[in-house]
């Protein structure tokens, strides 16, 4: 899954489609995605305790990642990941790691 946490993405389809919000949690072994704002369900939250009241309260539930595209931060458009070989310095010595990067600009995701 090319989707992580506090990635901003698009919901390219379903009844929320063309919303666009930021990645809550990203759950890979189902492939399903919890978005800022989107599928939004109202859950009943009945009182535990004498000093609480009941209420109705709005929760998002989770939707597929394949749903959705990530928004590239440097050009702004929804697009697919691409994923390239990096040299990276970690203490001195240099290791390779793939990094994200958006397949219309090449900007590092």
């Amino acid at each position: 899954m090319n989707i992580r946490k506090d990635d901003t993405v698009i919901v390219i389809s379903g009844k929320d489609k063309g919303k666009k919000g930021k990645v809550l949690v990203a759950n890979p072994k189902d492939g399903k995605i919890v978005v800022e704002g989107v599928s939004v369900a109202k859950r009943h939250q009945k009182a535990r305790r004498q000093d609480e009241e009941s209420a109705i309260v709005k929760v998002e539930t989770p939707i597929y990642a394949s749903k959705v595209q990530v928004v590239c931060p440097k050009c702004g458009k929804a697009t697919r990941v691409g994923h390239k070989i990096a040299p990276v310095t970690i203490s001195g010595k240099e290791k390779n790691k793939s990094v994200r990067i958006c397949k219309k600009c090449g900007a590092e995701l």
